[in-house]
This record gives C-alpha cells, sequence and structure tokens, in this order.
C-alpha cells in the first residue's frame, strides 16, 4: 500500500489514495490534507460536511453521495462545490479521511 506523510506520522493510503485506516485521521490529518487538496483553510461550513460525511459513513458503512449532502448537511449545492471544487463528495470524503463514496469516478 503507497503511504504519506501527514502531521509528522506515516500513514497508509488505498489505491484511490484515501486513508486507508479510519483510525490515523483527526483535524490535524483533514487541515493537511484539505491543503494538499488546494483548500487552504476548513471553515466552519467546511465541518458541517466533513463531520457529517463521517457520522453517516460511521452509521451506515459508506459515505454520502453527493446528491444526500446536499439535502441533508445543511450545505447547498451551489456552497458545496465553492468549498470543495472539482468532485466536491469525493474530494470531501478525502479530507473526512473516508473512501472514496460508491457512485463518484
Amino acid at each position: 500500500m503507497p503511504t504519506t506523510t501527514l502531521a509528522g506520522r506515516t500513514i497508509e493510503l488505498d489505491a484511490d489514495g484515501h486513508l486507508a485506516n479510519l483510525a490515523d485521521w483527526n483535524e490535524e490529518i483533514a487541515r493537511e490534507l484539505a491543503k494538499e487538496a488546494g483548500i487552504e483553510e476548513l471553515t466552519e461550513d467546511h465541518w458541517k460536511v466533513i463531520r457529517f460525511m463521517r457520522r453517516v459513513y460511521e452509521e451506515e458503512g459508506d459515505a454520502p453521495s453527493i446528491r444526500r449532502l446536499t439535502k441533508e448537511s445543511g450545505v447547498d449545492t451551489k456552497t458545496l462545490y465553492k468549498l470543495f471544487p472539482k468532485g466536491p463528495a469525493k474530494k470531501a470524503a478525502k479530507i473526512a479521511g473516508l473512501p472514496k463514496p460508491k457512485g463518484c469516478i
């Protein structure tokens, strides 16, 4: 498995470049993953989406779809695309330490 160094730790990644182990995630790791994705600062709206995704994943075992994100996270579609440009569900899942959502290319 490929690895990367985040927050001074060596972290294993899956084939899609997402964290291989959910337990490796913390907010510091999220901030570094966001910077790698071109997001310099995580705002409260970013955290709202990240926390929603993590809660759904913990309860259901899969990251929510973009449709569900826009309906249930409290962040509308336009804002979601501003927060996580070019593939918001996949990018938000990566920053949240989750596997790539099913249905994402």
